[in-house]
C-alpha cells in the first residue's frame, strides 16, 4: 500500500512494461506528462511515447536487454525525446529498473521519467545566444 501511494503520489511518469514492451503500469505523473490516462496506456506498447523515428533503434537496444539482462541505465541518467497524445515533441531524463521475476528471469522494466523540455529549451537558447556574442567579440 506504500508502494502504491508513493508511485501514485510522485509527480514523475512511473512505467512498467512488461519484457514484451506493453505498459503495464501508468501512474499519475505519466498521465501528466504524456497526456495519456491509465486507460488507453495500459497494454499499449511503449510505441505509444517514443517518437516514431527513434523506434528501431529503441527496440535493438530493448531486445538486447532482454536477452542479456544488462542495461547502463539503472544507474547513468538517459536523456531522450519523448511524444505526447497531442503529438508534441517532449525532452525526457530517465533511470530504469529491470524487475525479475521469482525464477530470475527478466519481468519487464521500470521507468522513472521527468519532462525536461523547458530547461532543454532555456539551454538551446542560451548556447545560441552565447555563440551570437562570441562570434560578435571573436578572441583575439
Amino acid at each position: 500500500e506504500l508502494y502504491r501511494q508513493i508511485v501514485e503520489a510522485t509527480q514523475e511518469a512511473v512505467i512498467f512494461a512488461a519484457s514484451d514492451g506493453r505498459i503495464q503500469l501508468w501512474n499519475g505523473g505519466a498521465e501528466r506528462i504524456f497526456g495519456w490516462s491509465q486507460a488507453e496506456a495500459v497494454g499499449q506498447s511503449l510505441d505509444l511515447i517514443i517518437p516514431e523515428k527513434l523506434r528501431g533503434r529503441h527496440w535493438e537496444g530493448w531486445s538486447h536487454v532482454m536477452e542479456t539482462g544488462v542495461t547502463r541505465y539503472g544507474t547513468d541518467l538517459l536523456a531522450v525525446p519523448g511524444v505526447r497524445k497531442d503529438g508534441a515533441r517532449i525532452s525526457l531524463e530517465f533511470t530504469v529498473a529491470l524487475i525479475r521475476d521469482g525464477a530470475g528471469a527478466i519481468a519487464g522494466v521500470a521507468a522513472v521519467l521527468r519532462d525536461v523540455t523547458e530547461r532543454w529549451q532555456r539551454d538551446r537558447e542560451l548556447r545560441a545566444r552565447l555563440a551570437e556574442l562570441e562570434e560578435r567579440n571573436p578572441k583575439e
